[in-house]
């Protein structure tokens, strides 16, 4: 297990460290101040001409955002836009304003799986989402725009404003970063217009995050159940991931650091088939290997009371 993940487990235990506690003041005055400038009206979101969608979490990752943005962008239908900050993206993907296709090998794993599981819609990366919502608007004549991991991110302004949070594990320890997972205050909710719970269990919750078959990355041909396979990923909660392959005979698991960017040396050495999640998929295809196969996952939710 990566340190990182090891650090996220701290997040969600009953025991705080002391240390971590005390440097979560700072945290909190950094989030609290900034948030003070919006909401006292010092600084004024940006405003451009479309429906804007804002869908992120107050934790660190890990929740299944990704998903429940494709599922939004589908049901606003043509004339969408995408846009994340596209971090984890290498070379030209890391800067300046992109757009997002199946074969851009190199862009950060969301936006990437975006392009390659969502024909309707575009998908734009640039840290400066204000000048990227400018141009999906002006130059590719952008109605409707769903901000990626957008709640934090206060500088655009936005008509619907979607917090997630995992219905299991909701707000961990509820302690700021670095002594818990949550990234500003929980008093901060009350600006989100929707707080959706999302169950990867199949429990009863506002999103449901369902297995829907594994298959091979590089052929597309499907896993048998009861097959023994090696479980690997590197996102926000994996015992999340590892819980959803009930069907299959977990005979290991590997777990790196959220956003891992995956060497050959990671898998090659593994025997037996490997499952993994699509976000890993898109890093992992480049590698050839024939024993990868990634668990697809169907979306569940009501978007009815979204218009559009």
């Amino acid at each position: 297990m990566g340190c990182l993940a090891k650090f996220t487990e701290l997040h969600y235990s009953k025991d705080v460290n002391p240390i971590l506690d005390f440097a979560s003041i700072f945290y909190g005055f950094g989030a609290g101040f900034k948030n003070w400038l919006y909401d006292s009206g010092v600084l004024k979101p940006a405003k451009v001409d479309a429906f804007v969608v804002s869908v992120g979490n107050i934790t660190t990752g890990g929740v299944g955002k990704t998903p429940v943005v494709a599922e939004i962008a589908k049901h606003l239908g043509e004339k969408t836009a995408i846009i994340s900050r596209g971090y984890g993206g290498k070379g030209k993907w890391a800067k300046g304003l992109n757009i997002v296709t199946p074969d851009s090998i190199g862009a950060a794993d969301e936006p990437l799986w975006l392009a390659q599981n969502l024909a309707s819609a575009v998908i734009i990366t640039c840290k400066d989402r204000v000048k990227a919502a400018r141009y999906a608007v002006e130059q590719l004549g952008v109605k409707n725009i769903v901000l990626d991991d957008g709640f934090q991110h206060r500088r655009l302004h936005r008509d619907v404003d979607i917090v997630l949070a995992d219905s299991r594990m909701m707000f961990g320890n509820a302690k700021l970063l670095p002594a818990g997972p949550l990234r500003e205050d929980l008093r901060n909710l009350a600006r989100a217009d929707k707080l959706l719970k999302v169950s990867k269990t199949g429990d009863s919750a506002d999103v449901r995050m369902m297995p829907d078959g594994v298959y091979n990355i590089k052929t597309g041909t499907p896993l048998k159940s009861g097959s023994a396979v090696t479980a690997i990923c590197a996102i926000g909660q994996p015992g999340s991931f590892y819980d959803l392959l009930t069907d299959f005979k977990i005979k290991h698991t590997v777990t790196f650091d959220d956003h891992h960017n995956y060497e050959f040396k990671d898998v090659s050495n593994i025997k037996g088939t490997i499952v993994t999640t699509e976000k890993d998929a898109v890093k992992l295809q480049k590698f050839g290997l024939d024993n990868i196969y990634a668990l697809k996952l169907k979306t569940v939710m009501d978007l009815s009371w979204l218009g559009g």
